[in-house]
């Protein structure tokens, strides 16, 4: 073995340094992320760049060759990345102050540009989150408390989209979305009013709906009234007598079966009022 090694030293070590410098020149390049070749501080090409609708295993992500010492990879993330907006306090166009939280969604669709401009996704996300508190607040700050409960919210988030994004092509990033997570209003004097408002707007509906609901019912009670005195009328129209002797009958019940015990009632014989007891 030993006299092996004296004979093949000189080749072993030869095999061993180009095993290294090759493993050195070779890159794998994940299908997630970008990466930037720069040679000597100056990016020089693209491995694996976004391309819309590009299919999965036809981006260009694998093995790549660089020149070691010379040639650095700067990996830039292919995915959809998020930047948190920091909660604070909107004023509407009608005065009125909201506790807002939004957030964005955007990728990086140029890397060279960021690269020259900001150098990390993190650092895109530290320059995009100051761009988005303020596209927000001049946003919302032309809308209306009200306004903002509505569909023309929709409206309001798709422009602070479009100019959040406008400032972010400036990172060689590109904004999807922008979503508001809360909008709220502050604790303290201004939710007890809010709170307050709605409460006296909910009773003063209530208090009218049930005056239209009072008003409803009388007049259908006042409606079927008169239409039963008119079904009474043509009824005991075709016969007089008999209307007669049934209300004289009901009247009896009231005065006598329903009295009480102690009740004494004297009447003459002859009296109008017994008109019914003496028969034809």
């Amino acid at each position: 073995m030993e006299q092996f090694w004296e004979e093949q030293k000189a080749a072993i070590i030869a095999v061993v340094i180009a095993i290294v410098a090759l493993a050195s020149c070779l890159v794998v390049v994940p299908e997630t992320s970008q990466a930037v070749i720069v040679r000597l501080g100056d990016p020089v090409r693209v491995v694996n760049r976004f391309r819309p609708n590009a299919d999965f295993g036809q981006t260009g992500a694998g093995l790549v060759l660089r020149i070691p010492f010379f040639e650095q990879v700067v990996w830039v993330d292919k995915r959809v990345l998020d930047v948190d907006m920091e909660r604070q306090q909107v004023t509407s166009l009608d005065q009125r102050r909201l506790e807002v939280d939004a957030y964005a969604r955007f990728r990086i669709i140029d890397p060279v540009k960021m690269y020259e401009t900001a150098g990390t996704t993190d650092r895109v996300s530290e320059q995009l989150q100051p761009i988005l508190n303020s596209v927000l607040r001049q946003e919302l700050g032309k809308r209306t408390f009200g306004a903002l409960l509505t569909a023309d919210r929709g409206m309001a988030m798709a422009n602070i989209r479009t100019n959040l994004d406008r400032e972010a092509r400036e990172y060689g990033a590109q904004v999807i979305d922008v979503r508001i997570k809360r909008a709220d209003l502050p604790d303290g004097t201004p939710l007890e009013s809010a709170f307050a408002r709605m409460s006296s707007a909910r009773n003063q509906e209530a208090t009218t709906i049930r005056a239209q609901g009072e008003k409803s019912a009388q007049i259908i009670r006042a409606q079927a009234e008169a239409d039963a005195s008119k079904t009474y009328a043509a009824s005991f129209g075709k016969d007089a007598q008999f209307y007669d002797f049934y209300r004289a009958m009901q009247s009896y019940d009231a005065t006598f079966a329903k009295g009480t015990a102690n009740t004494q009632i004297v009447l003459s014989p002859d009296n109008e009022y017994l008109r019914q007891f003496r028969g034809k």
